[in-house]
């Protein structure tokens, strides 16, 4: 049986989640959809709006939030999703987790990775993440899990764009921007998606596309050098989502952040092995995603790389050509990481 994809449906509440998964359930692209909800509280009203409208299973899970308490139920709940298919019991093609709208996506995302027998079922093919145009600012200035549910995901959606003006639009795409630069944009209205743009994205294959915009990053170079004395005006504010007039400058105050390191020097193998592995033991909880395509001395072919949290794996891409420039590219996206330790670090790791 071939690997069963799933994806990871993150938002803050009333972002749209529901309806998005509403629309994917009932849209006609003939595909069956196992949905694993995870809500807080017994009552849910979502659940009724789901199981009447489709003829989904949709499995509930009522006892606690999926980042803390019940990662053990997720995996039974995938395991017996799982068994049920090959016995032909169940007929389904596809797995959508939706979170609780608090919740951190990463330990989610780690059962993927870690569970031998979850991975040897499913597959993770993304996290998609759904911001909510008019409340988005508020929710990252004051919520931390709103900030990190930005730095998971493979793909961002933002919903209610039609209610907000379009600067405004704008200043928040450009903030999500720095947040994770991995993740495509898209504004959605009422759920309505495309189907191709919310499954096989292929986020978390180990792929050499590393989609970071060049120019975004050239942008953002010239930004740190003077963007230091930005932060006076803002420091003695202590409303944590007031917002000063004019321009970005409180933007850059956001704990989840991402930085790329690049270098045409080969990394010398041992040596990175060593610094990723020390980095990850202090900074784990607080790194999100960290991806890259790496020049290795010793191989002729690309070393696609990527991490969630304390967990890291490592393949081997396709060759480099002969004409091209070996330059290794690796972003990190994550909370408050020292990014002078980072990148000096893996400067002190190449041949």
């Amino acid at each position: 049986m071939s690997l069963i994809p799933a994806t990871i449906l993150t938002g803050f509440l009333g972002s749209g989640k529901t309806t998005l998964l509403k629309r994917v359930l009932s849209e006609t692209h003939g595909q069956k959809i196992a949905v694993i909800e995870n809500e807080f509280g017994e009552e849910n009203i979502d659940n009724d709006i789901l199981v009447s409208d489709v003829k989904e299973q949709i499995i509930q899970m009522s006892n606690g939030c999926i980042c803390c308490t019940i990662r053990e139920d997720l995996r039974s709940t995938l395991q017996d999703l799982a068994a049920k298919k090959r016995r032909g019991e169940l007929d389904f093609e596809r797995v959508v987790i939706e979170t609780t709208g608090l919740a951190d996506p990463g330990p989610v995302a780690q059962t993927f990775f870690m569970d031998d027998e979850i991975a040897e079922s499913f597959l993770l093919d993304s996290i998609l993440t759904l911001v909510d145009a008019k409340h988005a600012a508020t929710q990252l200035n004051d919520r931390q899990e709103a900030r990190r549910q930005v730095g998971f995901a493979d793909q961002i959606f933002i919903s209610k764009t039609d209610l907000v003006a379009k600067d405004e639009v704008d200043a928040l795409m450009h903030r999500l921007k720095h947040m994770n630069p991995r993740a495509p944009q898209q504004a959605v209205h009422f759920g309505e998606v495309p189907i191709k743009d919310v499954f096989d994205l292929r986020g978390f294959n180990l792929n050499t596309k590393l989609e970071i915009d060049p120019d975004f990053l050239k942008e953002d170079d010239h930004d740190h050098a003077h963007h230091d004395h930005d932060h006076d005006h803002g420091e003695h504010c202590d409303h944590p989502s007031h917002q000063h007039e004019g321009g970005h400058h409180h933007h850059h105050d956001d704990d989840v952040k991402s930085f790329v390191f690049r270098s045409e020097r080969a990394f010398d193998p041992a040596k990175l092995e060593d610094f990723l592995g020390a980095i990850v033991n202090i900074y784990g909880p607080r790194m999100l995603r960290y991806k890259g395509v790496l020049n290795m001395q010793g191989t002729d072919r690309k070393v696609i790389f990527q991490g969630v949290h304390q967990l890291m794996g490592s393949d081997l891409g396709p060759q480099w050509k002969p004409d091209e420039t070996r330059t290794s590219k690796m972003v990190f996206i994550g909370i408050d990481l020292p990014r002078d330790i980072f990148l000096q670090g893996m400067e002190q790791c190449l041949v």
